[in-house]
């Protein structure tokens, strides 16, 4: 017996809400998806998340989001996130941040999960320690079920596949972040850890990582401050679909999805 999860990259703005309404349904319909993640982080405006936009993300299929570096930009987050189980911050955040990094989820199939959320280190917020939080919290998941599943929010390329392979066949999927760039290197590893370094970007096409382009340039020749805002036009859905085997846990395959607008 296999479970299949939907992983899905960072949703970005309006465009990226709009990709998931159109897209999860039927992905979970036709490809028989069994539990679905989306990386929430940017969801609302760009930055944060609100009750609202997590109640839209909910509405169209999503059933735990997963947050990064971006978790406390808008400010009620933090009357949210201490309440809402289906959404989970980076674990590795201090001791006293609001929230909880991990979660334990049964599907609508009876089926228990564990899935938590890192942040990396390399320019990045100066963070906890993510590899020795893994170590932490593996076991304590381990206790719920065999399958757990790792958001892994992270800018360094080499610090997201040291983690995979740091957790090679201790988890179910290592699935990086924070990038909003879909990489072309999903492969389950040998030890039977699906893995891919970034699921890339939910959210608008035509843009520069999911804002627009004008300010983003000008920033870079003028070396000036300039506001950014969430692009408008065709979106991408990126994602990822992983099978997972339900007896010993592991991965048996992983494929990546790049659905347009």
């Amino acid at each position: 017996m296999e479970i299949r999860v939907l992983m899905i990259g960072d949703v970005v703005g309006r465009p990226g809400r709009r990709a998931v309404l159109e897209n999860v349904p039927g992905l979970v319909r036709d490809e028989r998806i069994n539990l679905t993640i989306a990386n929430g982080e940017n969801a609302a405006g760009g930055n944060g998340i609100t009750r609202e936009v997590a109640n839209e993300l909910f509405a169209a299929g999503v059933e735990v989001i997963t947050m990064g570096n971006h978790v406390w930009d808008k400010k009620e987050v933090f009357n949210l996130i201490d309440k809402e189980e289906r959404i989970i911050r980076p674990a590795n955040y201090p001791p006293g941040a609001p929230g909880a990094g991990f979660g334990r989820y049964t599907t609508k199939e009876g089926v228990k999960v564990g899935i938590f959320n890192l942040s990396g280190r390399v320019f990045m917020p100066n963070m906890d320690c993510p590899f020795r939080k893994a170590d932490e919290l593996i076991p304590v998941l381990l206790a719920w079920s065999n399958i757990i599943l790792l958001d892994f929010h992270g800018e360094a390329t080499s610090e997201k596949i040291a983690m995979g392979y740091y957790l090679e066949g201790r988890v179910s999927a290592v699935c990086g972040t924070h990038t909003h760039v879909q990489t072309a290197d999903e492969r389950v590893l040998p030890g039977g850890t699906a893995y891919i370094t970034d699921l890339g970007m939910t959210g608008p096409l035509d843009s520069i990582i999911g804002v627009k382009k004008e300010p983003v340039v000008e920033k870079f020749i003028t070396q000036m401050p300039r506001k950014f805002e969430v692009a408008a036009g065709l979106y991408q859905f990126n994602a990822v679909i992983i099978d997972i085997d339900m007896q010993t846990g592991m991965a048996k395959n992983i494929k990546r999805i790049q659905n347009y607008e």
